[in-house]
């Protein structure tokens, strides 16, 4: 061993790393460097350490500030042992442990620093202790080899061939064949070790005893049997090596022949059984132990594998396989769900089970689902509180990805505790219950504010209050502390309220209606809570209270009948009309402020900031600027005017292409919702997705933007009844691709006889442009035709505000003669009297 320990240490010097001890007196024959040299190497080494003490300040500061940089404690504990800082080294990697697994390799690591120090009994113990924790950690063949080479060379009752030393290896080896005894490829290892310490022991009997001898030997081919029946590499030369020992112990058998001859029937049945399931899995061994692939590949192949397995119906191969690629892949997620999931359903075994949970959540943290499934498994596995509450504890320290992970950790730790005192018959403390609840809505009130999980927390609270606490005004504050909460959410006043009749306490769920029915709840909630008043009247009241309840409800509803029709108006009007709000909203920047003042005001303005001039133009200042002013409006004017007009131009063409017979397709909007604020990226598949628990959806037109061709953020959807719509326009102001949709009822019947007039029905025109923009819509009288003309399109932009009345803005009609004096041009002092005239 210390011939060993010797290598290791001049191999690390070779590869630049320091020993961990290190003596320059041990090598008196060496010739002294010569002083030139030796000055420029200590100049060397004193900037080396002088490096290594600012890297190693470094990732001190780093670890204090952020314990969690799994690289930042690798790169520590490296510069630690280079530089031979035992103590730290030993608190670094236990700091390191208690948040990461260590790999197989960081413990042989470990291990083999701490040997090469001392091999005394009391440091025997302590070593064999980190190979426990690190066999612990990952299933690794080298780890277990190491673990029991160290046991046989270092422990004394073990090198001795003592019986207890005996009885002590035998159990070691036999927990590594039950942890990686059935990897195919490198499984092998541990079987020759068997076989090779108990050959040994074999050489220990006295000559003389016989029956000890023969004794030993059985355990020896009773080893060679279990080997042979297990799907390993070398299956051949395993079979020759078993021949030559019962050669060896005077059988007789052909060594070099690869048959069975000789062999007892049991023995070869299970060998051509274990060789035909190593055949078949040779392939699937080869593609995960390739070098030329990605991870991801190689991932992909051993679920391949791992379904291969699971097919074959050996959970113990499974298993191994399971420990084979999470050793590869310690913090795949998905890996460690499977792997959790299938012990849950094929293991019975606890400890087996709670080992894998409490790796899985030290290996990915970050997944509530491991740590609510890890409550589960100590649940059923009878775990003491004590050791509950430290796992709770554990998981909220953790960052999840959604804050509904931590509701349901919560979620699920109180269901523990209530089967816990309902079912098992133990009188447990129900504070303990409470504390739970109240800590978990601290820690989620501000995250899941006027959301259905935290009123369903609050309903479960409220439950176990009334039921297992028996504190029914313990209970009523539940609900009051939520109200003050997600007081604009019906579902919280709905649920109090149910509580309250179920107790049968009408009078207080009474009042709590009379609290609610006046508040504004989202969608049809204001509405539904009169009418569930009313319901609740006429079910438990009186006549009196049903006649109050009338009297309340009915001005309260006629009031939301009125908001709502004002809003459909509203929103129809603005489909119709969209360039009014645009109109509107262009003229208010702040770089149109001079033009929306007084012309007296600007005349004022320019006088306060009057132009440096000089000689006989100073005299005509006030008409030089009031020249330029008007010569820049024309300007400006007829600039946009040509623009406008090349405008029109291009949707006058647009809906001559739009009105090509044959394209017209009708719809009444007699089941057509109308949906706004919609985010601009959603399509029709969007929509028909988020209206799939309504149904009845028949057609769907997005409006687009005539110019652009983007979307408006505006649709019409059409449903086959009333009975669909309806519930389609319940799910008002819920979210699509993070916006809040408005959704109405499409009525432009009443829209367009407010406006025209005229009287009868009317029908909704689309033209079948495939883009389903707006321009392809108009609203006609039943039994007339109008034909789409461009000059009775009213649109108006900031380009018509102030412009001299012979420029034509945008949307100008023709309907009326023209005269020769609108015709005639006007000058410049025109354009000034009129623009300055007051």
């Amino acid at each position: 061993m210390e011939e060993t320990l010797n290598l290791e240490q001049e191999e690390t010097i070779h590869n630049g790393d320091q020993p961990m001890v290190e003596d320059v007196t041990q090598n008196p024959t060496k010739a002294p460097a010569p002083a030139s040299d030796s000055d420029s190497d200590s100049d060397s080494d004193s900037d080396n350490e002088a490096q290594q003490e600012a890297d190693l300040q470094t990732l001190e500061t780093e670890l204090s500030s952020n314990p969690s940089n799994y690289d930042a404690h690798v790169q520590y504990i490296k510069l630690l042992r280079k530089m031979g800082e035992l103590e730290k080294l030993r608190q670094a990697r236990e700091a390191m442990s208690e948040l990461f697994p260590l790999t197989p390799s960081m413990w042989q690591e470990w291990a083999k620093d701490e040997a090469s120090l001392t091999t005394r009994s009391e440091a025997v113990d302590a070593i064999e202790k980190l190979y426990e924790r690190g066999v612990f950690d990952y299933v690794s063949v080298s780890l277990w080899c190491d673990y029991l080479n160290f046991v046989q060379e270092y422990d004394p009752m073990v090198r001795d061939h003592s019986p207890t030393g005996i009885s002590k290896a035998r159990s070691l080896f036999e927990r590594a064949l039950t942890a990686a005894g059935l990897h195919i490829a490198q499984g092998i290892k541990l079987w020759e070790a068997y076989r090779t310490f108990e050959q040994a022991i074999f050489l220990t009997i006295n000559e003389s005893d016989i029956q000890e001898k023969e004794k030993q030997n059985q355990r020896i081919r009773t080893l060679f049997h279990r080997q042979l029946s297990v799907p390993l590499v070398d299956m051949k030369s395993t079979l020759q090596a078993y021949k030559a020992w019962e050669v060896e112990q005077g059988k007789v058998l052909d060594v070099e022949s690869s048959e069975l001859d000789g062999i007892s029937s049991h023995v070869a049945t299970a060998y051509q059984r274990a060789l035909e399931g190593y055949n078949a899995r040779v392939h699937l061994e080869e593609q995960i132990s390739r070098q030329d692939i990605s991870d991801s590949e190689k991932l992909q192949q051993f679920l391949i594998y791992l379904k291969f397995e699971e097919s074959s119906g050996d959970p113990a191969r499974v298993q191994v396989l399971y420990e084979h690629a999470i050793t590869d892949f310690p913090i795949a997620s998905d890996l460690w769900l499977d792997y959790t999931r299938y012990l849950d359903k094929t293991l019975k075994v606890g400890k087996v089970v709670r080992e894998v949970y409490s790796r899985a959540t030290k290996n990915c943290p970050w997944v509530g689902e491991l740590w609510v499934r890890y409550l589960l498994c100590l649940e059923r596995g009878r775990a003491s509180e004590e050791e509950l509450a430290a796992v709770i504890e554990k998981s909220l320290r953790c960052t999840f990805s959604t804050i509904d992970e931590y509701l349901d950790l919560f979620l699920t730790r109180v269901d523990g505790l209530r089967r816990r005192f309902s079912f098992t018959g133990e009188v447990g403390d129900y504070s303990i219950i409470r504390e739970t609840f109240q800590n978990a809505s601290d820690y989620l009130s501000q995250h899941l504010k006027n959301t259905e999980g935290l009123v369903r927390l609050h309903n479960y609270w409220a439950r176990l209050e009334q039921n297992l606490g028996k504190d029914l005004n313990a209970a009523c504050g539940v609900w009051e502390s939520l109200l003050k909460i997600c007081g604009s959410m019906l579902e919280a006043w709905k649920g109090y309220i149910a509580m309250e009749i179920e107790l049968g306490r009408i009078n207080e769920a009474r009042s709590i209606y009379k609290r609610c029915y006046t508040k504004r709840f989202p969608g049809t909630g204001s509405e539904d809570i009169c009418h569930s008043w009313l319901r609740f009247e006429r079910e438990y009241g009186t006549l009196e209270d049903f006649d109050h309840a009338v009297k309340k409800v009915t001005p309260r509803l006629e009031e939301l009948q009125l908001f709502r029709l004002q809003q459909e108006s509203k929103s129809t009007d603005e489909r119709e009309n969209p360039s009014k709000k645009n109109a509107r909203e262009k003229r208010r920047p702040g770089s149109d402020l001079t033009q929306e003042q007084s012309p007296a005001k600007r005349q004022n303005n320019s006088a306060q900031n009057p132009k440096k001039v000089h000689g006989k133009d100073k005299a005509h200042e006030p008409n030089l600027v009031e020249t330029n002013e008007v010569e820049g409006m024309t300007a400006k004017v007829e600039k946009e005017n040509s623009r406008n007009e090349h405008m029109k131009d291009t949707y006058r063409k647009q809906q001559m292409k739009d009105s090509t017979p044959g394209k017209t397709k009708v719809y009444k909007d007699q089941c057509t919702a109308f949906i706004s604020n919609i985010n601009l990226k959603a399509n029709s598949k969007d929509l028909r997705n988020f209206f799939s628990d309504v149904g009845g959806v028949t057609d769907i037109r997005i409006l687009q933007d005539k110019f652009t061709g983007k979307s408006r953020g505006l649709a019409y959807v059409d449903f086959s009844d009333d009975a669909h719509l309806t519930a389609a326009i319940e799910k008002n102001r819920q979210m699509l691709l993070g916006k809040r949709l408005s959704i109405a009822r499409s009525n432009p019947n009443k829209s367009k006889k407010d406006n025209s007039g005229r009287d009868g029905q009317l029908e909704h025109v689309h033209t079948a442009d495939p883009s389903g923009t707006a321009g392809g819509s108009v609203e006609t009288s039943k039994g007339t035709t109008q034909k789409h003309r461009v000059d009775n399109v009213q649109i108006k932009g900031k380009n018509t505000f102030a412009v001299p009345r012979t420029v034509k803005p945008l949307g100008w009609t023709a309907n009326e003669p023209k005269t020769e004096e609108d015709e005639t041009p006007k000058s410049n002092e025109e354009f000034r009297k009129m623009l300055f005239k007051n």
